[in-house]
């Protein structure tokens, strides 16, 4: 369900987007809010799952992460059994930035970010194709990344 948002919470989830560690008052001096409004309307959007959570963004490469790929995904047998296994499989492994279900000729593309060529390999090789479900993967390394910002077109 959809709730009804008016310009100042716009305002408020575009801050908290720009940079969700400011505080309160920071963010009703740019939303033109006390800081005791920003902090009612913002519990407001979390309560009622706009907000769903606060997190840093992290530099992949500097810590390591060298090799981003999509990988698509298509099952062999269409089940609701197979879908949970394989969603319950993707959603506990960490190299798995996103998991998406298609449609079309694949049924999942997965975001993964890994060290090097070797750790996509073992992800492929020894995690996804050996499940019994998988008829066909196939992975695409991206060379650089364009645009990383995942934030929504609020305005």
């Amino acid at each position: 369900m959809q709730i009804a948002l008016d310009s100042f919470d716009v305002k408020l989830l575009a801050a908290l987007q720009e940079n969700s560690a400011a505080t309160n008052a920071e963010i009703g001096e740019t939303i033109g809010l006390s800081a005791s409004q920003v902090s009612r309307r913002r519990q407001k959007l979390e309560d009622n799952g706009i907000i769903r959570r606060y997190r840093a963004a992290l530099n992949p490469e500097a810590l390591g992460f060298t090799v981003t790929a999509f990988v698509g995904v298509t099952l062999g047998a269409h089940s609701r059994e197979n879908a949970r296994k394989f969603r319950n499989m993707v959603t506990a492994m960490p190299e798995v930035q996103e998991a998406h279900t298609l449609t079309g000729d694949v049924d999942y593309m997965l975001k993964v970010v890994v060290r090097d060529l070797k750790a996509l390999s073992r992800i492929v090789n020894d995690e996804l194709l050996p499940q019994e479900a998988v008829q066909h993967v196939k992975s695409s390394i991206a060379m650089d990344t364009l645009k990383d910002d995942n934030l929504l077109p609020l305005a």
